[in-house]
């Protein structure tokens, strides 16, 4: 599990993330919702150490992520970040063999091949893997970078917004493979995400944050609700179940 106690960032004057403590659960899919500035990516970027946080500690299952060798923690959790961008000209499988880094340093043995070839075949890249990035749709490219992540083969994986750039029909897709590696392959997911309605259906655990606080957390069924989701949001928010799932409509 990740535990997280008192993670504070601050940019000058202003904190962004405000003392946060809780424990992230292994296994399964955790989604962290809250609106604009509520501190979601600045506390993933430091569960990940992307980011120094200013005070408190994250642990991995017991291993600090602020004392561990770069190499030991690549091992253990990886992460995708929200802007992703690459100056050098490279094909889909030159992107996606970077995730195998943290093992072989860059010289690819015949297992890194094979976690690649799965990677790919897993986010249906297939006919796009000998394809240079800038020849790709944002969309593509997205699931490009969630393909890397995978092939890192860590058990804790962080995504940051990884539905940006896609289509509706792609973003289902997206969550769907996820759900399937939380669950195939024994991966803990934790997914920052704007669509509250993605969350619902596709989380076992959800994360509100608002003010750079957790304001509420626990199961789809108990964050769901028009009072909590009317409170994080400062907006009206209606609740129906459809279909068995909670879906938020918010619209006038």
């Amino acid at each position: 599990m990740i535990v997280a106690d008192s993670v504070t960032k601050h940019y000058d004057s202003r904190c962004v993330v405000d003392g946060v403590s809780i424990t992230l659960p292994s296994g399964g899919i955790t989604s962290i919702i809250g609106p604009n500035g509520a501190g979601k990516s600045t506390f993933l970027s430091m569960v990940s150490r992307l980011m120094s946080m200013d005070r408190g500690t994250v642990t991995v299952d017991g291993l600090d992520v602020t004392k561990a060798p770069s190499d030991v923690l690549a091992r253990r959790l990886s992460i995708l970040r929200q802007d992703n961008h690459m100056t050098a000209r490279l094909t889909v499988r030159d992107l996606v063999s970077f995730g195998r880094y943290p093992y072989s340093k860059g010289r690819l043995t015949i297992e890194d091949k094979g976690h690649i070839d799965q990677a790919i075949d897993y986010l249906n890249l297939a006919d796009l893997a000998e394809r240079f990035l800038d020849e790709l749709s944002g969309g593509q490219r997205q699931r490009a970078f969630v393909a890397m992540v995978l092939c890192q083969d860590t058990d804790y994986v962080l995504l940051d917004e990884p539905l940006n750039n896609l289509d509706l029909k792609h973003a289902v897709s997206m969550m769907r493979q996820l759900r399937q590696a939380s669950r195939e392959l024994g991966k803990t997911i934790v997914v920052v995400l704007h669509d509250i309605n993605f969350a619902s259906v596709y989380s076992d655990h959800i994360v509100c944050m608002k003010d750079g606080k957790v304001a509420r957390e626990g199961t789809p069924e108990r964050i769901i609700t028009s009072d909590v989701l009317t409170a994080v949001y400062q907006t009206p928010v209606h609740v129906e179940t459809i279909g068995g799932r909670r879906i938020g409509i918010y619209y006038e």
